[in-house]
């Protein structure tokens, strides 16, 4: 007597499991990306990887293993996704002119006046996302996940030479 009883279909999401903030990132991560994808139609792959192609905007010709790096994926995750973004026009890949194993890419002309069209969805969303904040929690809230992305990029560097673990 006493106890509660739950149906089968209603999910309980552990207190702990909750109070976990790199669980909460990423289902709020699949959320929002479910939910931008479900707005924006007609851009291919490309809203998937909407922040790797600012990257390559803001540096042309970035190095492929930089741009891995920069995104956090292993190398021989990033080259089918360039295929596919190449393939669709979004953008291109040139051997360096000083070094024919390193592969540079560049968004298209094609790849740049798309990726405007894209901004405008990114935008609608984002203003989504963020409804009721007011512009000093948003900061505070870049600020908060500012500092979780250093503490990650620190740990993934891992120790520094001659410091302990």
């Amino acid at each position: 007597m006493g106890q509660v009883r739950h149906s089968r279909d209603e999910v309980i999401e552990p207190d702990d499991l909750m109070a976990r903030v790199s669980y909460r990132i990423r289902l709020l991560q699949i959320a929002a990306y479910k939910s931008f994808e479900k707005k924006v139609q007609g851009f291919g792959t490309a809203p998937r990887y909407y922040g790797l192609l600012k990257i390559v905007q803001a540096n042309p010709g970035i190095a492929q293993t930089r741009l891995a790096e920069a995104i956090f994926l292993d190398r021989s995750s990033l080259v089918p996704i360039l295929v596919a973004l190449t393939r669709e026009g979004w953008v291109r890949r040139e051997p360096a002119s000083d070094d024919q194993r390193v592969r540079r890419v560049f968004l298209t002309k094609a790849g740049e006046e798309r990726i405007a069209l894209l901004e405008r969805d990114v935008i609608a969303h984002e203003a989504a996302m963020m409804r009721g904040f007011s512009e000093a929690e948003r900061d505070q809230l870049l600020g908060l996940l500012g500092r979780i992305d250093a503490n990650l990029r620190q740990a993934l560097a891992g120790p520094e030479p001659g410091e302990k673990p």
